[in-house]
C-alpha cells in the first residue's frame, strides 16, 4: 500500500511516499481502507521529537474516514464495508495510508448523507472541542465565551458548538484577514490579537464582569492571563498547557475552574469509558452536522504526494479550516 512515513523524529519535509505492507488488525481491532483524512498540529509536533512507542518508518495521521476492510478477532460491531471515521492513538501507526488498523469501540459509523471528507476533518479538532465545551464547562444557554484562534480547527468548531448549545456571546480572537471568516462561523465579535489589548477588550464587551468561559488553544502564558478575563466562577479549558499559577489570581470573590484537556490521552488512560466516549462524541457531533448546525470547515484537500508541504504550510500557521487528504475516488 502507499503511505506517508517518517524515518525518524524530523519535519514535515522529513516525510516521504512509500509502499509499506498491509496492516493486520488485532484481537479488538478493525482495518480500514482509507478514503480520507485530515491533518492535524499534533502530526508535525509529535513527530519533530518522535514517540517513544513508535516504530520506523511510521505512518502518521491521527483523523480516519473510510470503508472497514478486515475484522479482528472479538469484533462484533463492525463488518466489511461500514462507512466508519476514528481519532487514532497517536502512539500507532496512523491514516497517512492507504489502509489503517484502529481499535474498533473507539470508533463510529458514518451516516450516508456525509461524505468521507466531512467525517474525516473533524475528528482531533472537533472533539477536542466538543471535548471543552461539552464535556467539561457545560457550555449552555446564557453563557459567554471567548475562543482564542477562532479561525483554526478547533477555534472554529467551538465557535459553531457554542452557537449550538445556546451562547449569549460568542467573542474570538484572529488576525484582520479571518475576522469575517470567523463571524460566519458564528462569532459575535472578533478582536484583533496583533493590535488589541485582548483581554483588556473582553472586560471592556462584560462591562467589566469577564467572560464564563475560555478555550485556550494556544500557550501557557496566555492561558495564565487567561485567568483575568473569567467571571465570577468561570471556566478555563486548556489545550496547549495549564495556567502554571492559579491561587494569586483566585480571590474568595472571583473563583474559577481550569480543565486541562488531552483527547488523545483516552487511548492509553487504560480506562475504556473515555475511549468509548471517542466514538459517543463523535456520533453527537455528526448529528449537529447532518442537521445543518455544524459545517466541516474543509478548506482544501489534498493528495498524498501533497502531504509533506501541507503539512509544513500548517505549521507556519498558513491555513485556514482544515486540509483533508483525499485517497479514496
Amino acid at each position: 500500500m502507499k503511505a506517508i512515513v517518517l524515518d525518524g523524529p524530523g519535519t514535515p519535509d522529513a516525510m516521504r511516499l512509500t509502499e509499506l505492507p498491509l496492516p493486520e488488525p488485532g484481537p479488538g481491532e478493525i482495518r480500514v481502507r482509507v478514503q480520507a483524512a485530515s491533518l492535524n498540529p499534533v502530526d508535525y509536533k509529535v513527530a519533530a521529537g518522535g514517540h517513544p512507542d513508535w516504530t520506523y518508518p511510521f505512518v502518521p495521521g491521527v483523523d480516519v474516514a473510510g470503508v472497514v476492510d478486515a475484522i479482528g478477532e472479538g469484533v462484533t460491531r463492525w463488518k466489511a464495508g461500514d462507512r466508519v471515521v476514528y481519532h487514532g492513538d497517536l502512539s500507532k501507526p496512523g491514516g497517512f495510508a492507504e489502509y489503517a488498523v484502529t481499535t474498533a469501540h473507539t470508533t463510529a459509523a458514518i451516516p450516508q448523507d456525509i461524505s468521507f471528507e466531512s467525517a474525516a476533518a473533524f475528528p482531533c479538532a472537533g472533539l477536542t472541542a466538543y471535548q471543552a465545551l461539552v464535556r467539561k464547562m457545560r457550555i449552555g444557554k446564557g453563557q459567554t465565551i471567548f475562543i482564542h484562534a477562532g479561525a483554526g480547527g478547533v477555534g472554529g468548531y467551538a465557535i459553531q458548538l457554542a452557537r449550538v448549545f445556546g451562547a449569549s456571546q460568542i467573542i474570538a480572537s484572529a488576525s484582520p484577514g479571518n475576522s469575517d471568516y470567523v463571524r460566519s462561523l458564528g462569532a459575535d465579535v472578533v478582536i484583533d490579537y496583533k493590535t488589541e489589548d485582548v483581554h483588556g477588550r473582553i472586560i471592556e464587551l462584560t462591562n467589566g464582569r469577564g467572560v464564563d468561559c475560555i478555550l485556550n488553544t494556544l500557550n501557557r502564558k496566555l492561558a495564565q492571563a487567561d485567568l483575568s478575563a473569567l467571571a465570577f466562577g468561570g471556566q478555563l479549558a486548556c489545550i496547549a498547557g495549564a495556567p502554571e499559577i492559579v491561587a494569586d489570581f483566585q480571590p474568595s470573590w472571583k473563583t474559577f475552574t481550569v480543565h486541562k484537556l488531552m483527547l488523545g490521552g483516552a487511548h492509553t488512560s487504560g480506562d475504556r469509558a473515555p475511549q468509548e466516549d471517542l466514538a459517543c462524541m463523535a456520533d453527537e457531533f455528526m448529528t449537529f452536522m447532518l442537521e445543518g448546525k455544524i459545517e466541516p470547515m474543509i478548506g482544501e484537500t489534498i493528495r498524498i504526494e501533497e502531504v509533506s508541504e501541507a503539512l509544513t504550510r500548517l505549521s507556519q500557521r498558513h491555513v485556514r479550516g482544515k486540509i483533508v487528504l483525499v485517497l479514496g475516488s
